[in-house]
C-alpha cells in the first residue's frame, strides 16, 4: 500500500492510499497509534475518495521527529575516514556494538518531491546521502518505508566531529518521498537504492548500492533509537548511505538529485540557489 501526502485543493494537507483520498480527519499521527499487524486492514476498510490531485508534500507532518543512523554501510565509513581529522572515531563506531543515532530535523522542516533542497553557504563540500527511511508506529514497529535524501555538509563535519549538528541539520537538508509503502513485510535484502546527479543536462555522478550492505539491521537501529526515548506520535528514522560522490565532488546550484527505490519511488529534489 502506498501513502502519499498533498497539498489539498481547499488549503492545507490531505493523505492518499493508492492515489485516492482518505477521509480528511485521517492522518499520519493517527495511523501510528495502530499496530503494525492491524494496519493495513485499518486502511483498508477506509472510504477512498476520489483520485487525489495537488503537489505531493513529505510523507510525514509538522511534529514528527526525524532521527537518522551513521556509519551503518562500508562505504560511508570509509567516506567519513577520510573526510575528518578524527577518522578512528568512524572506524570504532562501525565497529562498535552501539550505532551512531542522532537528531536529524523535525517535520516542518521537511522538504517533499520536486521542493528545492539547500546547501549551507559556510560549507565548501555539500553531498547527497540516498538512504532507506524507515517509519516506525508509538510501540516501536517498523511499519513503512520511504525515500530519504540526509543532505550533509562533508566539510564542516570533517573538520570537528561536534559539528554534526551543524553539517546535518539545517534549512533544505533533508527530503522525504514520494510516497510511504505501509508492509508488514520487511523490504528484501536485495532491494536496491540507486542515485544519479544531473548538472546542466549531464550525469554528473550516479551510482548504487543493495540493502544487504548495511552492517545492521533496520530493526537494530529501531531498538536502539527507543531505548530511552518514547515518540508518542511515531517517528522517522533515516537508516545511513551506501553510496557517497567521490571526494572533488559537491553539489551546486541547480544540480537535480534523484533517489530512486522501488517499490517506493522516485525522488527528485534541486539544488536551490544561495
Amino acid at each position: 500500500m502506498l501513502l502519499t501526502r498533498h497539498a489539498a485543493p481547499q488549503g492545507g494537507a490531505r493523505w492518499a492510499l493508492g492515489g485516492r483520498w482518505l477521509p480528511s480527519p485521517v492522518g499520519l499521527y493517527l495511523l501510528l497509534q495502530v499496530p503494525r499487524e492491524t494496519l493495513g486492514a485499518v486502511l483498508a476498510a477506509m472510504p477512498h475518495g476520489e483520485e487525489a490531485t495537488g503537489a505531493l508534500l513529505p510523507p510525514i507532518e509538522a511534529a514528527h521527529e526525524v532521527w537518522a543512523a551513521g556509519v551503518t554501510y562500508t562505504r560511508s565509513r570509509e567516506a567519513r575516514e577520510a573526510e575528518s581529522s578524527a577518522s578512528d572515531v568512524y572506524a570504532r563506531v562501525y565497529e562498535a556494538k552501539r550505532p551512531e543515532i542522532f537528531f536529524k530535523t523535525v517535520g516542518w522542516r521537511v522538504v517533499g518531491p520536486e521542493m528545492p533542497i539547500r546547501h549551507r553557504a559556510d560549507s565548501r563540500w555539500t553531498v547527497p546521502e540516498p538512504e532507506l527511511t524507515l517509519v516506525v508506529n508509538a510501540s516501536r514497529e517498523i511499519v513503512g518505508y520511504c525515500v530519504g535524501n540526509d543532505v550533509s555538509s562533508r566539510d564542516l563535519e570533517g573538520e570537528n566531529p561536534l559539528y554534526l549538528p551543524q553539517a546535518k541539520t539545517y534549512d533544505g537538508s533533508c527530503a522525504l518521498g514520494p510516497a510511504l509503502l505501509v508492509s508488514s513485510d520487511p523490504l528484501p535484502p536485495a532491494t536496491t537504492i540507486g542515485i544519479s546527479i544531473a548538472r546542466n543536462g549531464q550525469t554528473a555522478f550516479a551510482g548504487e548500492t543493495t540493502f544487504s550492505r548495511m552492517k545492521r539491521s533496520p530493526e537494530e537501529l529501531v531498538a536502539f533509537l527507543y531505548r530511552e526515548t518514547t515518540f508518542p506520535l511515531g517517528c522517522v528514522l533515516l537508516t545511513g548511505t551506501g553510496v557517497v560522490p567521490p571526494d572533488d565532488f559537491t553539489l551546486r546550484a541547480g544540480d537535480v538529485i534523484t533517489i530512486s527505490v522501488q517499490p517506493i519511488g522516485t525522488l527528485s529534489n534541486t539544488v536551490a540557489a544561495e
